[in-house]
């Protein structure tokens, strides 16, 4: 796994978008289409806004979630919420290709099943995207895939219910299809990530997001994830 180091967040954000612009351009070239999932977070809604900026074929571009908090639509909780602000407001993005998780849904396990189906429809299948964004959590979670979780066992399956973390549960991506996908994005910023950081990239199987394959992926951390002094 290769890793860039930039001065700070709004840097990585910035380099993250431009990297995901190029690889629209080419993915678009190649095979008509582009297909990501992106999880939540401060620095990655900096980099969708900066994507809203960059020069892509919008209406071959396809998003859909990592993972979604059970929060009602709208909710400040939810990814979506803010993924709709930090792009969809900004880019000519069409709104039907960004594919919610159904996390209203009374039957989460239903639920799970029927975004795996979406995502099989969308990518193949086996799905197949041509990149996944990840972060990288203080106690080693990627996407919510979080220690001790059951999910993190699963390897049947491309989307699956949580239990409940830091207050709710959520419908998350799973190890299968975070290991097909073309290109794995780490953005790793912040001071509380530099414990994890040698982790993830020792692929530690310990912490969940050492269990991701690392032979497609690209770390981009600023300098306090890196442990850097300024």
């Amino acid at each position: 796994m290769k890793i860039q180091e930039y001065t700070d967040a709004d840097s990585v954000a910035r380099e993250a978008a431009a990297l995901i612009a190029a690889d629209v351009r080419a993915a678009v070239a190649e095979r008509d289409r582009f297909i990501m999932a992106v999880s939540g977070g401060h620095t990655p809604w900096n980099m969708l806004s900066a994507l809203a900026g960059e020069d892509v074929p919008w209406n071959k571009v396809h998003i859909a979630q990592v993972d979604e908090r059970v929060a009602p639509a709208g909710h400040p909780d939810r990814n979506l919420t803010h993924l709709r602000e930090s792009l969809l407001e900004h880019a000519p993005l069409p709104p039907e290709q960004i594919y919610a998780m159904p996390v209203e849904s009374p039957d989460l396990e239903a639920a799970a099943n029927e975004y795996a189906a979406t995502l099989a429809k969308l990518a193949g299948s086996p799905p197949v995207l041509d990149l996944i964004h990840l972060g990288l959590g203080p106690d080693g979670h990627t996407a919510s895939l979080v220690p001790g979780d059951t999910v993190l066992e699963i390897s049947d399956r491309d989307v699956a219910v949580t239990g409940v973390y830091q207050g709710r549960r959520r419908l998350t991506l799973t190890y299968p299809v975070l290991n097909r996908a073309r290109r794995v994005l780490w953005l790793v910023t912040g001071k509380e990530k530099v414990g994890m950081l040698p982790r993830l990239l020792s692929a530690d199987p310990s912490i969940p997001a050492g269990r991701v394959n690392q032979d497609r992926a690209l770390v981009l951390a600023d300098r306090a994830a890196a442990g850097q002094k300024d």
